[in-house]
């Protein structure tokens, strides 16, 4: 709190020119040095659960709350040349949080009394702990240091503050509960004997999630609108460069939560993991465990059909032709990216459950929307082929060609009968790994109307599953691919 009243008590400099109204500049925002930097669990134990994805546009929905709104790379600060309205900043020394184990925070003098793993598992429910100080600690500051001062600045309205940071004032108050309970049943020399209960208790509290999450598409592309107002640019990248934001963009802030929420299940699952099959908390973990993956598995489903319903919306047709009961009657939207026909021009492809649909992303009141560029194809008459880099010759034809130029590499083509006629359309993805991940959605797509057509009630399982059930559904080749609004 001290870091925001001290961002609205600064008096306007005699020689600021930037945009913050008057009586309030927050030109030369600097973290008090006497902040206490306040320590970060390590968690080696989730080292993989996000690990780097290259940066391509493909967006993947099928297992969306696995993945993050946007491509790793794309939460990180681009390094685009300056804006005429932006004032340079010198760079600020970045604080970061020291990580910090259950071993290195105690005074272990019961050490030598406990096995290796207890010492595990005790480490495991600290990690537990200290993530959802964390948690709270980046939710306030999103809070204070986002959407208070932004909303007291007039940089945005009430209510589009509102919809970029959704219902998070909300989950807040919950995880606090849950640390409270943890701090509880921590004794006096640090262990936890159980919290199995604590958890099976605590975790319906999770449903509040379903809201949030469903909305993240909308907020990001929203935010992303509002980036090109200067005002709210010049804002947001003066916090970037300031030490409180450990570099770390404001999507970032507001991506937390379902980052946290995915890791949920794989700490339960650490915890189990060094719990000997007689302690009586076992028995409340593995409960606890059967409810988490529940819980994400229907969060995930309706923040799919969600993501769905947002881009359903946003499709202009220029005939009546156009439209296509398929596209009207898809809850789920397999894929979707840009990619270049093989004239270079930029389309953007939507892969739904039993359409793929071509379009080109315009601006129409101040709103990017996708107006359709070819009729939709049936996923059922729809026939994809790999192609050799150098295969296709720019224009259109095709030769067995011998040219390396980057001008013909990663192009698929994907074919279909239309009126009795062949017809075909070739594509160029950005690499060879996001190509390999369109051909991929298009075969599991292929592949589940197939199912549906057999087995309706195994596909209909297989389109429910959950990231982490994906082991166990043969439809679901789980990438770390990313659920994302477009990014144009």
């Amino acid at each position: 709190d001290h870091v925001i009243d001290w961002i609205f008590s600064l008096k306007p400099q005699a020689s600021c020119r930037c945009v913050c109204s008057p009586g309030v500049c927050v030109c030369d925002l600097q973290e008090p040095s006497s902040k206490r930097v306040k320590p970060l669990s390590r968690v080696t134990s989730l080292a993989s659960l996000i690990p780097p994805v290259k940066a391509a546009p493909l967006k993947r929905i099928g297992q969306t709350l696995q993945r993050s709104i946007s491509f790793r790379s794309d939460c990180r600060p681009e390094n685009t040349a300056p804006r005429p309205w932006g004032r340079q900043i010198a760079p600020s020394i970045t604080k970061r949080r020291d990580s910090k184990l259950w071993s290195e925070t105690f005074d272990l003098g019961l050490g030598h009394m406990l096995s290796s793993e207890e010492i595990k598992r005790q480490e495991a429910i600290f990690e537990l702990s200290q993530g959802e100080q964390d948690l709270i600690e980046d939710l306030t500051l999103a809070k204070k240091a986002y959407r208070d001062p932004m909303l007291k600045l007039s940089i945005m309205s009430e209510h589009e503050l509102n919809q970029i940071f959704g219902t998070l004032d909300s989950l807040i108050p919950l995880h606090e509960d849950l640390l409270s309970r943890l701090r509880e049943a921590r004794k006096q020399d640090g262990s936890t004997d159980h919290v199995g209960h604590i958890l099976v208790d605590w975790l319906p509290c999770l449903e509040t999630y379903n809201g949030y999450c469903s909305n993240q598409v909308a907020a990001k592309a929203l935010l992303d609108h509002k980036k090109q107002d200067h005002r709210v640019h010049d804002f947001l990248q003066r916090c970037l460069e300031s030490p409180f934001s450990r570099k770390l963009d404001l999507w970032s802030f507001l991506d937390i939560p379902r980052s946290r929420l995915v890791k949920y299940p794989l700490l339960l699952r650490e915890i189990l993991k060094h719990t000997p099959n007689e302690h009586p908390d076992r028995q409340h973990l593995h409960q606890a465990m059967n409810m988490i993956q529940s819980i994400v598995a229907d969060i995930n489903t309706q923040t799919g059909e969600s993501e769905c319903r947002y881009y359903k919306e946003r499709l202009l047709y220029l005939e009546s032709g156009q439209r296509d009961l398929l596209i009207d009657s898809s809850r789920i939207l397999s894929c979707h990216g840009e990619l270049k026909n093989n004239r270079g021009v930029k389309l953007h492809v939507f892969l739904f459950q039993d359409v793929l649909v071509v379009t080109r992303a315009i601006t129409q009141n101040e709103q990017l929307c996708y107006q359709l560029h070819q009729q939709p194809i049936p996923v059922r008459d729809l026939e994809w082929e790999d192609l050799q880099d150098g295969e296709i010759r720019l224009g259109g034809s095709i030769r067995g060609a011998f040219s390396n130029s980057e001008r013909t590499k990663n192009f698929f083509r994907v074919a279909f009968r239309s009126g009795g006629q062949l017809q075909m359309h070739c594509f160029q993805a950005r690499d060879a790994f996001n190509k390999q991940q369109w051909l991929n959605c298009i075969r599991q797509a292929k592949e589940a109307l197939g199912s549906t057509e057999s087995d309706p009630q195994t596909a209909a399982r297989c389109s429910d599953c959950s990231a982490d059930a994906s082991a166990e559904c043969p439809q679901m080749d789980l990438t770390d691919l990313t659920l994302t609004p477009v990014k144009t």
